[in-house]
């Protein structure tokens, strides 16, 4: 009698753990899917913000029509990426659009009655807010896949991924070499700030 109790709680141990690492693939998967709308939401927000930033320095920045025109391109990238709802086209909208904000920054710098300007300020911080948010809801993305990949290569729950047929989850892309993933002289230095 006490051998079959013995199989029997085993039993009932693996049937547990088989449902709750089943349930743990579901739930991140579906964490994975809500960050990447996290990050639509997001970019989606931020490119509603761009055409009133636009207005707001369309004078001071008569000599930018360049500019104007990439913010225009990068604000329709991220209202397609955000159709398609894949991770990838958010994020390489969003690096669209932030190449194409720099022009701006650079115009705010220049030209301090502009940057001291109420609703232009305004924008400037929403967009640096919302540059922010999208930064954090790319590293929430990474770590979710990251999690989740590991428990697809990892023993038993391995064993859980093949199956049910869960697959690794392609995270964000970036190139694997360039000056991103290297460390200069010049960084290593500690920044001096006068003020």
């Amino acid at each position: 009698m006490p051998v079959i109790y013995l199989i029997l709680g085993l039993l009932v141990l693996i049937v547990v753990y088989v449902l709750s690492t089943y349930n743990k693939f579901r739930t991140t998967e579906t964490r994975i899917k809500a960050s990447i709308q996290e990050i639509g939401n997001q970019l989606k927000r931020q490119a509603g913000l761009i055409p009133n930033l636009v207005s707001s320095v369309k004078g001071y920045m008569k000599h930018e029509k360049s500019a104007l025109k990439m913010i225009t391109d990068a604000r329709k990238s991220i209202l397609d990426a955000v159709k398609s709802g894949t991770a990838q086209k958010l994020v390489d909208a969003a690096s669209k659009l932030q190449s194409a904000i720099a022009p701006i920054q650079a115009v705010f710098e220049s030209t301090p009655q502009l940057k001291a300007a109420g609703p232009t300020q305004k924008l400037m911080d929403e967009l640096r807010d919302t540059a922010d948010k999208v930064m954090y809801s790319r590293r929430t993305l990474i770590d979710l896949s990251a999690d989740y990949n590991v428990m697809t290569v990892t023993f038993p729950s391995s064993i859980i991924a093949n199956l049910f047929g869960f697959k690794q989850k392609p995270g964000l892309k970036s190139p694997d070499t360039g000056e991103h993933v290297e460390v200069s002289k010049q960084d290593t230095k500690t920044p001096k700030v006068e003020l």
